[in-house]
């Protein structure tokens, strides 16, 4: 008798692991599972980074290539998610520095706000001020300072996750975070009222 070896069928729960190493093996519905999880925080990640939507949807399908192809390469499936946020992170270098951005006001849903708007019409336009700021403080860091930023806050990566991803040593990346958060606070501290 014929026996077929048993595929567990895959879920939402079933962990990033044993989907990578389904996908690894040339399932294609694992690897769409990977898509489906991992797709909209990478967009959101990306967008962040390069603040133009069409150069954000190229950097998003550059990033999933590049991981269908290397995925093979992945020795440790597990490692899934800061491996990824990894190779959208080199792509949004790359996308920098072969073009030249221009800043668009539009869709600006991914900046995290740091006042909760209010009916008030006066503070909802002082909330939108802030915002604003706020999105032009992230955007004077250094493009691999905003990532490691990014990672940790808007998409909860450990520091372990973004040393893995990002190739550095955790004491950097923890070093690199902390300038960031300082960069933000002191860019941000006249529009809080804060005094020097």
């Amino acid at each position: 008798m014929l026996r077929l070896p048993f595929l567990k069928i895959l879920s939402r729960d079933t962990p990033d692991g044993e989907v990578v190493l389904r996908a690894q093996k040339g399932d294609s519905d694992a690897f769409r599972l990977l898509f489906e999880r991992h797709g909209t925080s990478i967009r959101r990640f990306l967008h962040d980074l390069l603040r133009d939507k069409f150069a954000t949807d190229d950097a998003v399908q550059e990033t999933f290539t590049r991981a269908h192809v290397q995925l093979i390469k992945l020795p440790e499936p597990e490692t899934f998610r800061p491996w990824l946020f990894g190779i959208a992170r080199n792509v949004a270098f790359e996308f920098r520095r072969v073009r030249s951005f221009v800043e668009l006001e539009s869709d600006d849903a991914g900046i995290p706000v740091a006042v909760l708007p209010s009916p008030n019409p006066e503070t909802l336009l002082l909330d939108e001020e802030l915002k604003q700021q706020f999105a032009d403080a992230l955007n004077e860091l250094s493009i691999p300072r905003k990532a490691a930023l990014l990672m940790r806050v808007d998409h909860g990566l450990s520091y372990d996750e973004i040393s893995e991803a990002t190739g550095w040593s955790i004491p950097t990346v923890k070093n690199e975070i902390h300038r960031a958060r300082l960069s933000l606070r002191e860019s941000l501290r006249p529009h809080l009222g804060e005094n020097s």
